[in-house]
């Protein structure tokens, strides 16, 4: 509502007089003295300066004055144009030697000499200090009786588990089978006796005036009534027993094989001829037929998991028979393991303690917090000295989601310390992501050549890179792009472009959070790199085209 004001009187100079009021007592109608027509004059001025100053403030007040609940709406619009657009990533990080080496003294002793000082260069292999430790030396021992102590219960258990699985040694038949049904329990039995069939054995008795005719590998014909044939064997070993018989005569035995085709049996009678310079000769007697071998089969004690025992029932080497449950025995080797790995790192520490009796520098470089001296009596867990190879350096740093496909292996990047300017290169870049207050980021490592010394080891330093750059591309201010939701639940990037009716490449939008002015309706398009105020545009919209930005509000004042 517009203020209004008063007009005020102006007065001239002549009209500014004051009339001094007559005294009390006076007499009627006499006059007062005048005042002097200097201070009639400054008294005049200052009437007519504060006239002034309140048409002019009055002035203002209608000119600039606020109207109450007048904001007027402006509507912010940008135009798609041709520009270039550079996306760059900028940090800081913690300078730390490549490759770093720190001694440590785990075990009470003296430290005997010291060959080194601080910050002095030393090479792999020469000598740093010397260090007396008994207690080290007894740790190298006790670390080794443990690692032999547990190997020995690992190989026993490792027997124990192999047992528990029991399979055919070799191919043949089984007989005597235990029936076992899973779940049964068992402890330590014999459940089946393996024969092999596959080939008969045949012992048969010559007389000692053969001596030296009959030999290992010989072939013999075997003749067995029952079957009436006569298969061909091999003699596999000769004994020279001495068997005297009831008319004297002096005899040596022969073992022979037999192949068995499947038609042959225990106990059949047979009997083995072979000719010897064209002559036959004969056993003493028949023989019986046996199976070439035979074990009994036992598992130890345990719950059934499986079997497959049958009487009769012909197998293959190596073929599962029975399996119990062995669940104790794979925990203890489970336990047996973790405590060997442990004992064997204790004596890889235990050896590396020991070996500082001499200790020589590890790797290439400086010499780095030393803490020891001749004579110092350590009581344990004394960091010695650092050597730092300071040639070379890693900065670790972190690049968001956006820029992370950018980033490769061997992308140059400044680094920029106190002590001035110098170059790295990206070594890695992990996939590995972490959030933080809603950003996502992925770390990454730059090495830089220190052979200068221009780095400074264990300070930071601030880096930049160029993550990717377009020359030539259509580009919009980052508020002219929006992300919104579409009816079929995706999303779509789009923008707002000014038209006389509906584009045909416009998109439904459902809903939208914030008001959208008339005239501008929503295109997807296609977004590339972008900086800290623009964002490259691929496909969507052409050069010229205008969008709708943001809406600003306006106090006006009249």
């Amino acid at each position: 509502m517009e203020q209004t004001m008063e007009p005020v009187a102006q007065t001239t100079p002549a009209q500014s007089a004051v009339e001094t009021p007559t005294p009390a007592g006076a007499p009627n109608g006499a006059p007062t003295p005048p005042k002097s027509k200097k201070k009639r004059k400054k008294t005049t001025r200052r009437i007519i300066a504060l006239v002034l100053v309140i048409a002019l403030g009055f002035g203002l007040y209608r000119h600039f004055g606020k109207k109450e609940g007048t904001g007027e709406q402006q509507v912010v619009t940008d135009t798609v144009m041709y520009g270039s657009i550079t996306s760059t990533v900028e940090g800081s990080g913690m300078v730390k030697a490549k490759n770093s080496e720190t001694i440590t003294l785990a075990t009470a002793g003296t430290v005997t000499d010291v060959f080194v000082t601080e910050g002095q260069q030393v090479a792999a292999g020469d000598p740093l200090f010397t260090y007396d430790s008994p207690a080290a030396e007894k740790d190298v021992r006790d670390a080794k009786a443990d690692i032999e102590g547990y190997q020995k219960k690992f190989n026993a258990a490792y027997k124990d588990i192999a047992a528990l699985t029991l399979t055919a040694p070799y191919a043949g038949k089984l007989l005597e089978t235990v029936q076992l049904t899973v779940g049964d329990e068992v402890s330590g039995q014999k459940v089946a006796t393996l024969v092999d069939d596959t080939r008969m054995r045949l012992t048969q008795y010559y007389s000692y005036a053969y001596e030296g005719e009959l030999y290992a590998g010989q072939t013999v014909q075997v003749s067995v009534p029952a079957l009436m044939a006569t298969v061909e064997g091999t003699v596999e070993k000769v004994h020279m027993v001495k068997r005297v018989t009831s008319e004297g005569s002096e005899l040596f035995s022969a073992e022979i094989v037999v192949p068995n085709a499947g038609v042959l049996a225990k106990d059949m009678e047979a009997s083995a001829t072979v000719i010897v310079n064209g002559e036959t000769v004969y056993p003493y007697e028949t023989g019986k037929l046996d199976y070439y071998r035979t074990s009994e089969l036992s598992i130890p004690s345990g719950t059934v998991v499986s079997t497959s025992l049958i009487d009769y029932l012909s197998v293959s080497a190596g073929q599962l028979l029975v399996q119990v449950n062995g669940e104790n025995t794979e925990n203890t080797i489970f336990d047996l393991e973790q405590s060997l790995q442990s004992a064997q790192k204790k004596l890889e520490e235990a050896e590396k303690n020991a070996a500082y009796a001499n200790a020589v520098a590890p790797i290439s470089g400086t010499v780095i917090g030393l803490s020891i001296y001749a004579g110092q009596e350590v009581t344990g867990s004394t960091a010695a000295m650092t050597i730092s190879d300071t040639s070379s350096v890693t900065i670790s740093a972190t690049v968001d989601e956006r820029n992370v496909s950018y980033l490769k292996v061997g992308m140059s990047v400044n680094l920029s310390q106190w002590n001035g300017q110098s170059f790295g290169t990206i070594s890695s870049v992990s996939l590995s992501s972490s959030a933080n207050n809603g950003v996502v980021t992925y770390p990454f490592t730059i090495e830089a050549d220190n052979t200068d010394g221009s780095l400074q080891v264990n300070s930071y330093v601030d880096y930049n890179l160029t993550a990717s750059q377009s020359d030539n591309c259509l580009v919009l201010p980052i508020q002219a792009v929006r992300t919104v939701g579409l009816e079929d639940g995706t999303s779509a990037t789009v923008v707002y472009v000014q038209a006389d009716s509906e584009p045909d490449n416009m998109v439904q939008v459902p809903y939208t959070d914030e008001e959208i002015p008339a005239g501008f309706y929503p295109v997807q398009v296609e977004i590339g790199i972008q900086d800290n105020y623009n964002v490259e545009i691929k496909s969507g919209v052409e050069e010229g085209t205008v969008v709708f930005t943001q809406i600003m509000s306006d106090n006006v004042w009249g």
